[in-house]
């Protein structure tokens, strides 16, 4: 929402916009840009009357804004991805990638190889790609990389979001069980990936992950040609080999390379293949991609290093899956292995505050050596007895040897991490929100604190 909101007041719209709240590192974003941010929602905040009203899915009836709007009636409006699809895809050829895990990173790598192979690409990104202005950005070229979002798309239409992006290019990255608020189990998940291959076109392409199982059983209905992938020894016209300075890349018509690069994660060596299959579609050459991946800066808040302060290095991270979470402190086990690192987790998705993954999650934190736990915020917003007990949770860790605590708020664990942390700790923190603007925090205590 807010990427395409500044793209569209550089193109000299009026744009405004109301959250609940704006932090980092979108509330920065915005503010560059000159896009004003109401916080709070307010029947007020349309006294404007703005031509259209863009819906974001985070909102629902019982909003002020949303009763406001409808009630007025006259006021036209439409969910983002609509406004996505019906202005900006026509005449496109769309590359949308899907999965659980790893969709931010895998659009906007493969934005920037197309990039810089020269063809001109718009994209949307679900993130803040740091090597890129913004995370959407229309221009002149064929391709259209879009983040595949398997969430709804707005209060009045309960399709996922890459229902409405038409695609020509359709990743499969992987597929698992998430947002427990709307998905009632995995049958249901697997149906919306089987409704969206229904509209791939029999002249597209799907490229997919054959170390996944779930996505292994969609081939079959595939309407298109397929190219698959695999870092596990798969049958696939892509394969990946892991080597101390990177990933061997071994591609169908001897499109092989050697790729450095510094993904943090097992599961970025997928990212990266798929990637680099969508390089091959647009015929991008080998060393371009070899370039473009070696070039490649990240996306803020995917491992993405804050600072360092008294010794103590604190990293931010999106990750709130067990997979996630789990491949995540892997690949930080790898990057610093003679050191302490501590795994500071807010439960703040829909699907994390709840107890869907009691059973998982405790052996996500195994290479970490301590685990720092907030209690749920907002816990009002799920029932009692759907509540994540994180004091089990907590529990569990510890009895697999990893010590863990439980706190009532991020202060609590700056303050922890205060009196415990030493120099030459990592602190990797874990939350898809602001967590009360822990990160700065902790640097500030750990500077204070030498």
């Amino acid at each position: 929402m807010a990427s395409v909101a500044a793209e569209l007041h550089a193109r000299g719209v009026v744009v405004t916009g109301s959250d609940k709240a704006a932090y980092p590192p979108m509330s920065t974003f915005l503010a560059e840009r000159g896009v004003k941010v109401m916080e709070g929602y307010s029947a007020g905040n349309l006294e404007a009357r703005p031509e259209l009203v863009v819906t974001g899915n985070a909102v629902s009836r019982g909003n002020p804004e949303v009763e406001a709007l409808l009630n007025d009636g006259a006021m036209n409006f439409t969910s983002m991805p609509e406004l996505i699809e019906r202005c900006f895809l026509p005449g496109k050829r769309p590359v949308v990638v899907t999965g659980t895990h790893g969709k931010t990173t895998t659009t906007a790598l493969a934005t920037w190889i197309l990039k810089e192979g020269g063809l001109d690409p718009s994209w949307l990104i679900g993130g803040v790609p740091a090597g890129l202005p913004g995370g959407f950005s229309l221009s002149a070229g064929e391709p259209f990389v879009l983040e595949g979002d398997e969430y709804d798309t707005a209060f009045f239409d309960k399709r996922p979001k890459f229902i409405h992006y038409r695609p020509r290019v359709l990743i499969l990255n992987n597929l698992e069980y998430d947002h427990a608020d709307i998905y009632p189990d995995m049958e249901r998940i697997r149906e919306v990936f089987r409704h969206l291959l229904r509209i791939v076109p029999s002249g597209g392409q799907i490229i997919a992950n054959a170390d996944d199982p779930e996505v292994r059983a969609l081939l079959p209905l595939c309407p298109c040609p397929v190219e698959t992938y695999s870092i596990r020894g798969a049958v696939a016209d892509w394969r990946g080999k892991a080597t101390p300075g990177g990933l061997l890349v071994e591609g169908p018509d001897g499109f092989d390379l050697s790729l450095e690069h510094t993904l943090v994660g097992a599961h970025q060596g997928w990212n990266l293949l798929a990637a680099v299959a969508v390089a091959k579609a647009f015929n991008v050459a080998p060393d371009v991609v070899a370039g473009a991946v070696k070039s490649f800066a990240g996306v803020k808040r995917r491992a993405e290093k804050v600072g360092e302060a008294g010794g103590v290095t604190v990293f931010d991270d999106f990750a709130h899956h067990p997979t996630a979470i789990k491949s995540t402190l892997e690949g930080f086990r790898g990057l610093f292995p003679g050191r302490r690192i501590w795994a500071v987790v807010e439960p703040r998705s829909n699907t994390m505050r709840r107890r869907v993954f009691a059973q998982s999650l405790p052996e996500s934190f195994a290479d970490a050596d301590f685990t720092l736990i907030r209690r749920v915020p907002d816990p009002e917003k799920v029932s009692a007895a759907d509540l994540l007990d994180v004091d089990a949770i907590s529990a569990a860790i510890s009895a697999r040897g990893t010590p863990s605590a439980v706190f009532e708020d991020a202060g609590a664990i700056v303050e922890h991490l205060r009196i415990n942390a030493q120099g030459g700790d990592v602190v990797v923190v874990l939350s898809n929100g602001g967590f009360e603007g822990i990160h700065g925090r902790i640097l500030a205590a750990m500077g204070k604190n030498r």
